[in-house]
């Protein structure tokens, strides 16, 4: 779903925004060839999770700043693009404010819908299933909750690994799918202190799972960018199926 349709169901939704910011400055998708797209794959979102996730262990610091904050109309709408059409209408929503997410939708069909930020600077729409919900949203939402309170990613990826430590936070218990079908992804790449903007993808559930155990390389996504790689390889990674049809990424904002 490109910004312009996000824009659209924005306006069909019947809700009073808060006073949060709008937003402020859009990219425009740029036509390119596939090779961007596996050079974005493999440097990019994926770059990192092909070694594993790095973000900690990067030379490059991480700007430290607090998550752009939307009206809540347009949060909702961005939150609800991650989602195939058909479950949008009975999926819960959660949004951002000041601190931390709250919940201004309940679900009536086991979906839940939210703008994820695990950095300052992403906007990442992803509608989860109930199981994703019970098991990764509540990471989510404390992640959010730590980042409006400036805290650094070292300190929250700190709690995090103690959450998972104590059992505060687990795994997925079953398989289950988690929707990216916006166009408007907005990803940090610490390789390259900027944002990029990945294409539209399904994810399943992949606790402990690695790229290894799935026989996908760098060099294989990078000629194939269609690949399922793993993201996040850990108790919460996920299998990423990108968009077969997905259009080339937009360039860094």
């Amino acid at each position: 779903m490109s910004r312009h349709s996000v824009e659209k169901l924005s306006k069909s939704l019947s809700v009073s925004p808060s006073t949060s910011q709008e937003i402020t400055s859009l990219t425009t998708p740029l036509s390119s060839r596939l090779v961007r797209l596996s050079v974005l794959l493999v440097f990019g979102y994926a770059g990192s999770i092909i070694a594993q996730d790095d973000s900690t262990n990067t030379k490059r610091p991480d700007p430290q700043q607090l998550p752009e904050l939307l009206s809540r109309e347009k949060e909702i709408a961005l939150a609800l693009s991650a989602a195939p059409e058909h479950l949008r209408k009975d999926a819960g929503v959660y949004v951002l404010e000041r601190n931390g997410f709250v919940k201004v939708r309940e679900s009536k069909n086991g979906f839940t819908c939210i703008v994820n930020r695990d950095h300052p600077l992403n906007q990442k729409p992803v509608c989860f299933d109930a199981e994703g919900t019970a098991t990764i949203l509540p990471k989510i939402l404390r992640v959010g909750e730590l980042l409006m309170q400036g805290k650094s990613m070292s300190e929250i990826n700190a709690e995090i690994a103690e959450g998972f430590r104590t059992g505060k936070y687990i795994s997925p218990r079953r398989a289950g799918v988690a929707y990216m079908l916006s166009g408007d992804i907005r990803n940090f790449n610490p390789r390259t202190g900027k944002v990029d903007s990945f294409p539209s993808h399904v994810m399943f559930y992949a606790p402990n799972l690695t790229n290894a155990d799935l026989g996908t390389t760098p060099e294989a996504l990078a000629k194939d960018p269609t690949l399922p790689f793993v993201a996040y390889q850990g108790p919460h990674g996920f299998i990423i199926v990108v968009n077969s049809d997905a259009k080339s990424p937009q360039m860094e904002h």
